[in-house]
């Protein structure tokens, strides 16, 4: 049930990026902010490898964007990003991510990198986690899109 919640939340953004140009995607919600929808595409990204990859896993595979001097280069870095690059390395992130989960013995699995916090969670609770990061940014998908050419909806 998580896993499949987990994947409407998924597609649900890409519903929430379809059919829109590449400016469009780009377009940021309101000045100051960097808010678009290929930022977010580009931040799940990373959250799906920080949180599967990084954490689950223990993986030691570096963030997508450089955060050194910019600790929100997966939204700043969308006003120039490559569109098609982005979805690419979103659609490959929740590939890996659905491998990790699958691979599991149980929900109950503890984590074998650390947070940023420096905890062990359990994979329960990263799918937990991951729904509400999901929820949370497709509330700003929706809003973005009605902004950009009306539509509304699931």
């Amino acid at each position: 049930m998580l896993g499949a919640w987990l994947d409407w939340h998924r597609a649900t953004l890409a519903v929430k990026c379809a059919g829109l140009s590449h400016d469009q995607l780009r377009e940021r919600s309101a000045p100051p902010s960097g808010l678009s929808l290929l930022g977010l595409v580009r931040h799940m990204a990373d959250v799906e490898r920080g949180w599967f990859r990084q954490v689950l896993n223990g993986e030691e595979v570096p963030d997508l964007y450089d955060r050194t001097t910019d600790q929100d280069a997966d939204f700043t870095g969308a006003a120039s990003g490559d569109v098609a690059a982005a979805f690419t390395a979103w659609a490959a992130e929740c590939d890996l991510a659905r491998k990790a989960a699958d691979a599991a013995p149980s929900l109950d699995v503890m984590s074998t990198g650390l947070t940023g916090r420096g905890n062990r969670v359990s994979l329960r609770w990263i799918l937990v986690h991951m729904i509400e990061e999901y929820a949370r940014h497709n509330g700003h998908a929706d809003l973005l899109r009605e902004r950009i050419d009306g539509a509304v909806g699931d």
